[in-house]
C-alpha cells in the first residue's frame, strides 16, 4: 500500500495536486504512516478516528486532538461521512441538536488542520434510517436486518428547499428525505440569521479571513475542565481563543494567557445549550 501511495504522490506532486485519504487507523501509528515517512505519501489522511468521540466529551476530544496534532503531518478532521450515522443524531439530545450542530461545527472547523465537511451537515441534516427491511437499498442493511439496518439512513438526498423531496428532484429519489427536510434546509435555513447554516457561514468567513485560524498553532487551555473545551489558535503575533462549553449548563471558564498571546486576541464561544 505505501509504495503504491509514495508513486501516486510523485504523480501528484508533478501536476501540484493533493491526495486525500480515506483512512481508517485504529491508532495514531498507524494514521501517521499514511502520511509517509518522509512525508511523501498523502497529504491529507483523514483522522476517523475523530468520529469515534460519540459524546460531548472535552476530555475524549482533547485526547484526540492531541493524537492528531502528534502525527507530523497536516490535520484532516471528519466528525461523518457515508459510512458513519450523521454528527446531528450522534451528538444532539433530542432538544438542543440545532445548538449542538453550531458547537460541533465551531470545532471541526477552527481546528489547526483541514475539516472535511459531509454534505448537510451545514443544515443540521439528520439520519432517515429505514422502517422496514423491504425498504433497504443498502447490501449490508439487507443481509444484516434487523441488528444492521445499513447505511441508507446517512446516504438521503441533499435538502434544498420545502418542496416535494426536499427540492432534489421531481422524481421519487432513490432514497427518502427525512419528515425534518420542512425546515432543514438550505432555502429557509438561508433566510433565518440563527440557522445551523447561517452559523456555518459565520465561521467559515471567520476561517477565510483570519490567519490565525488558517495558520496558527493549537495550545490547548484548562485541559482539565470537564465541560468545557477551550484552545488558542495563535499565528504571528494573533490569536484566536476557542471555549466551547459541552454541558447542558452554564459554565465559566478563566484564561491564564502571556502577554505575546493576549495581544490581538479574538473570541469564539460555543454553547451546546439552550440555556448555556
Amino acid at each position: 500500500m505505501h509504495e503504491v501511495l509514495q508513486n501516486l504522490r510523485k504523480v501528484a506532486d508533478e501536476h501540484d495536486a493533493v491526495l486525500i485519504g480515506e483512512t481508517w487507523t485504529k491508532n495514531i501509528d498507524e494514521l501517521k504512516q499514511y502520511y509517509g515517512a518522509h512525508g511523501n505519501e498523502l497529504q491529507l489522511p483523514m483522522d476517523f478516528m475523530f468520529t469515534r468521540v460519540d459524546k460531548l466529551s472535552p476530555g475524549e476530544f482533547r485526547r484526540q486532538i492531541a493524537a492528531a496534532d502528534s502525527a507530523g503531518g497536516w490535520p484532516t478532521w471528519v466528525i461523518t461521512n457515508h459510512d458513519i450515522p450523521r454528527s446531528y443524531n450522534r451528538y444532539g439530545d433530542g432538544t438542543h441538536n440545532d445548538e449542538i450542530a453550531k458547537l460541533m461545527a465551531a470545532l471541526y472547523l477552527t481546528l489547526r488542520g483541514t475539516p472535511i465537511m459531509y454534505y448537510g451537515e451545514e443544515i443540521g441534516m439528520e439520519n432517515n434510517d429505514p422502517k422496514r427491511r423491504e425498504d433497504v437499498k443498502d447490501p449490508e442493511g439487507r443481509t444484516g436486518w434487523p441488528k444492521e439496518k445499513g447505511r441508507d439512513g446517512e446516504r438521503t438526498p441533499m435538502q434544498w428547499s420545502d418542496a416535494a423531496n426536499a427540492g432534489f428532484s421531481t422524481q421519487t429519489p432513490w432514497l427518502p428525505v427525512p419528515e425534518s427536510y420542512k425546515t432543514h434546509n438550505v432555502a429557509s435555513e438561508s433566510k433565518d440569521p440563527n440557522s445551523v447554516l447561517e452559523f456555518y457561514r459565520k465561521v467559515l468567513a471567520l476561517r477565510h479571513k483570519n490567519a490565525a485560524l488558517l495558520e496558527g498553532n493549537y495550545t490547548a487551555l484548562n485541559e482539565d475542565d470537564p465541560n468545557v473545551l477551550s484552545y488558542l489558535r495563535s499565528y504571528k503575533g494573533k490569536s484566536v481563543l476557542v471555549a466551547l462549553n459541552m454541558s447542558n449548563s452554564p459554565q465559566k471558564a478563566s484564561f491564564k494567557l502571556d502577554n505575546g498571546s493576549s495581544s490581538g486576541l479574538t473570541g469564539l464561544v460555543s454553547t451546546s445549550g439552550a440555556e448555556a
